[in-house]
């Protein structure tokens, strides 16, 4: 097992990444073809999923557990 400190550093780089990924194809979708109203719909999910990847890393990371 890593320690805490790793494990919160590895944690925050992968979900930035994660966030920059997902967040720049949003961005390609809706300056695309699909226009802003048809790549809307994808930037309400990217948003709420990226949200779910950071309450993660926190529950994991930070969160202290009895």
């Amino acid at each position: 097992m890593l320690p805490q400190r790793i494990r919160l550093v590895l944690g925050l780089i992968a979900t930035i990444l994660f966030g920059v990924f997902i967040f720049g194809l949003s961005h390609s979708i809706s300056t695309g073809f699909a226009g802003f109203w048809g790549g809307l719909p994808f930037a309400i999910i990217a948003v709420i999923v990226v949200g779910m990847a950071c309450y993660d890393l926190w529950d994991d990371t930070v969160r202290k557990r009895d």
